[in-house]
Order: C-alpha cells, then structure tokens, then sequence
C-alpha cells in the first residue's frame, strides 16, 4: 500500500495519499469545495452528512467526525487535543491500513484532516467508496437476503474476528453486499485489534440487536428466525 505523505499548514495537518492526490488542501474537506466542483454524486444524512463525490476516476466519501449520545447534543464535533496520533481520524485511518494490508473487506482509506488549537480538535476522513455496494440494511428493506449471502456475512464477521478486529458499532448498517456478492465493513471510528475472545459473542449480540430494532421500526423487513441461523452457521464454521 502506497506510504501516506503528511502536510502541516499552522493548526491543520493532512495525511493523504500521493497517488491519488497530487495537492491537498483543508478546503477538499469540506462538503462545499466539492458541491462548487460539481463533483457531488450522493449525500447520506444521519447523524451528520457523508458526502460521495468525484475526484478524477475515484469514487470517494468525505466525512466529518461528530459526537453521538447525549454529549453530542451539547458539543457536536470537538474532541480533547492529545495530539493527531490519538486522534479518532489517525486511529481510524491507521486502522484502515491495516486491514487493508492484511486483505480484508474494508474500504481503502485516502485522506485526513486534523483541525486544532492547544484544547481541541476537529477532523474529517476521505475514504473510497465500495463500488457497487449497498448497505445490508436497505437491502433488506427492499428484499430477502438469501440463505448464501446471510451465510457470508457470517463467514465474514467471523474473519474479522479471527484477526482480532473488534468492531465497536457492528450494526447491520455498516455491512455491506456488493454486486458480485462480496461482504464489505465499513466504519472503523473507534474500532480497534483487541486481544482475547471474550468480546465476540457481545459483538455478534450487538449485530443482532440493530437487526431486531430495525425489524420494530420497518413495516417490512425481511430479516426472519431463519436469517439469523443462516448467518449463525457461517460465523461458526468459519471462526477459528
């Protein structure tokens, strides 16, 4: 994987890919530069807005770090400054490397932004886009996710977890099925390689649980008993 080159302009640093982006700058982090370059292809809104743009053949999504939870209504995108390298892009970032060293499913990463001053920061992350991927949630909106697709999203989780991979918000949004069938994770903020075994369980439970509430929220969801010894019967042939 091509070695990141870092940039330092006063209070903002930027790591990115040479091969991809020949100039960096602060103002490619932001939904506008993109939005006057007419080079937007899709916004998702939830907690903030993740922007899909154009950059030359690349697909990429920008997004800016915000806070969940009740915290988050109070300070929405400020974080205690110990320094980029501890910062959630870095480590996210990082962590993307990594993986995609290693060979798994994950989306490549491109580009960050850290934004300070001597208390706070602020950051935004650009990685590329799966092509071709939708989110498991949507599709199960729209239909049945067969029995071989829920057994390779189990064969998958169960991969990640053979490498240590703990996935601090494994829900069924940030799994991803793309057109020739290949499962993808996606969102690594606050994820980490953690050692034992103990947390797995937990973390198969937590992916149930997003299952089961999105199943009470849509009139119809095509997630049922059977779904969930489909993807169980992937996950443990497939955990070592």
């Amino acid at each position: 994987m091509t070695e990141m080159q870092q940039l330092r302009l006063q209070n903002q640093q930027m790591i990115y890919d040479p091969n991809l982006f020949s100039k960096i700058e602060p103002q490619m982090f932001t939904h506008e530069f993109w939005e006057k370059q007419e080079k937007v292809t899709g916004i998702s809104r939830g907690r903030g807005i993740t922007v899909f743009f154009q950059y030359q053949e690349h697909e990429l999504v920008l997004r800016h770090y915000l806070r969940g939870g009740l915290i988050g209504r109070l300070i929405k995108d400020t974080y205690i400054n110990l320094g980029l390298e501890k910062s959630r892009a870095y480590l996210e970032l990082k962590l993307l490397q990594k993986l995609v060293s290693l060979g798994l499913p994950v989306p490549k990463p491109a580009a960050l932004l850290f934004e300070s001053t001597s208390l706070f920061y602020r950051a935004d992350i650009i990685i590329h886009k799966i092509p071709g991927a939708r989110d498991a949630h949507h599709t199960l909106i729209e239909r049945k996710v067969t029995p071989d697709e829920w057994q390779r999203i189990g064969q998958t989780v169960a991969t990640f977890h053979n490498h240590q991979v703990f996935h601090h918000d494994l829900n069924i949004h940030n799994i991803m099925l793309d057109e020739p069938g290949k499962v993808w994770l996606i969102d690594f903020d606050k994820c980490a390689i953690k050692p034992g075994n103990n947390w797995k369980s937990g973390n198969v439970e937590r992916l149930k649980r997003s299952l089961n509430k999105e199943q009470g929220r849509e009139p119809q969801y095509h997630f049922e008993p059977d779904s969930w010894k489909q993807f169980m019967s992937g996950y443990e042939t497939n955990l070592k």
